[in-house]
């Protein structure tokens, strides 16, 4: 079930999955692990402290809060095709921009589903 989730993500926002099928598998395996024990895919590349209180907030329960904004993968499993993640979308300040500087974003038109919500939201204030 999880496998078929990264693999749905995958192929409509990204069209690959990172090459190393060793690292995928981790990363997934620890995903169902934790839907499997906790009743959500938290992401398990992360340290929580209180995995119940991480799951209340959802911010890092698969497809997470900077997969919806920002188009952009913590754990490296969805990446364009040279490999690398997509970091267009992320603030200045971001982890992700410092490690990998600008990476374009190969279909602006897919995915970023909580950012063009917040968008209309903003649209509608002003």
């Amino acid at each position: 079930m999880i496998a078929k989730q990264v693999e749905t993500i995958s192929y409509s926002e990204f069209k690959r999955l990172l090459k190393d099928h060793q690292i995928t598998e981790v990363v997934v395996l620890g995903l169902a692990n934790h839907r499997d024990t906790l009743g959500k895919p938290l992401c398990p590349c992360r340290f929580y402290p209180d995995k119940q209180e991480e799951i209340k907030h959802r911010t890092w329960i698969c497809a997470c809060d900077d997969m919806q904004i920002y188009k952009y993968c913590h754990c490296l499993l969805f990446v364009n095709v040279e490999g690398l993640p997509i970091t267009e979308h992320l603030p200045q300040d971001h982890e992700g921009r410092e490690a990998y500087g600008i990476i374009r974003d190969p279909h602006p038109d897919k995915g970023r589903a909580v950012a063009k919500v917040q968008e209309r939201h903003k649209e509608g204030e002003a």
